[in-house]
């Protein structure tokens, strides 16, 4: 019955549409009735339902302790698209919040590493926010993001605020540029080191697409970090959300109740696989 209940979506209200980029953009929704904060933990996802067309998983992208959920949603297939169509005052299903999250706790005292990749950044906003919310917990922070274009950067007009207010290290590169961009061209690891950290006190946090990650994670191990500090999120093939269904089986773990967020350490067997 427990099951059951969880596999029935509430009906939320849509309170504001943020657009992002060319493609992307955040639903600002209610949340749980009842909810207390924390909201959410960093790196949790929901599952949102376009009425008569069907559900995906999208990670919860705004502040914990904030009593709206934020969604960061790209135009890709049938449901995203019906997503980015709604507007305030429109109704969606949702389930959830799900899943591990990122290791901000655990993490007091380490300095940070944050790599994202394209629409990867979302779901480690959360992280962020959480981060910076005890700014004083923590050593370096390093924000290394890598997009396409310049037009399909996302949040960017919160990198000053995080730059000059809580003195974080936001390096942010793209895959091809303009005759107007004045920033960095190359895959997002190029930027390591351009920033400071301890490599034996620093925890990274990773998402990206998969080779995106995967290639982060040597250059992480390369500049002296441990892979039990290293975590990465997957969220492909969800379905349920409960580990029922079984669309996620990842070797021995399901994404959607053992994840997204794991450990590279219980994750790596397995890691690049094009077979698992």
């Amino acid at each position: 019955m427990e099951a059951a209940n969880l596999m029935v979506p509430t009906t939320r209200q849509v309170k504001r549409v943020i657009r992002e980029s060319h493609d992307t953009l955040t639903l600002c929704v209610e949340p749980n009735d009842g909810a207390t904060k924390p909201f959410f933990a960093p790196g949790q996802f929901n599952m949102l339902y376009a009425f008569g067309i069907g559900e995906v998983p999208i990670s919860i992208s705004g502040d914990p302790d904030k009593p709206i959920w934020h969604h960061t949603i790209r135009d890709v297939g049938t449901v995203t698209h019906a997503l980015t169509q709604l507007k305030a005052g429109d109704m969606v299903g949702v389930r959830g919040p799900f899943g591990s999250s990122w290791p901000v706790k655990e993490s007091r005292g380490s300095d940070i590493v944050i790599m994202a990749g394209g629409i990867g950044l979302a779901p480690l906003r959360s992280a962020i926010y959480a981060l910076l919310r005890e700014r004083d917990r923590f050593g370096e922070i390093s924000v290394l993001y890598g997009a396409r274009t310049e037009k399909d950067l996302l949040f960017a007009r919160e990198f000053e605020t995080w730059r000059g207010k809580f003195g974080v290290q936001v390096r942010v590169t793209i895959d091809s540029a303009g005759p107007d961009w004045k920033g960095n061209v190359g895959v997002v690891t190029t930027l390591l080191p351009r920033v400071r950290f301890d490599p034996e006190h620093t925890v990274a946090m990773i998402c990206g697409p998969e080779v995106m990650m995967r290639f982060s994670v040597m250059e992480l191990k390369n500049c002296g970090i441990e892979e039990r500090k290293i975590y990465v999120t997957m969220e492909r093939n969800m379905k349920c959300a409960i580990g029922f269904c079984g669309h996620c089986q990842f070797g021995p773990t399901f994404i959607c109740k053992d994840g997204p967020v794991f450990p590279f350490t219980r994750v790596s067997p397995f890691f690049g696989i094009r077979e698992i």
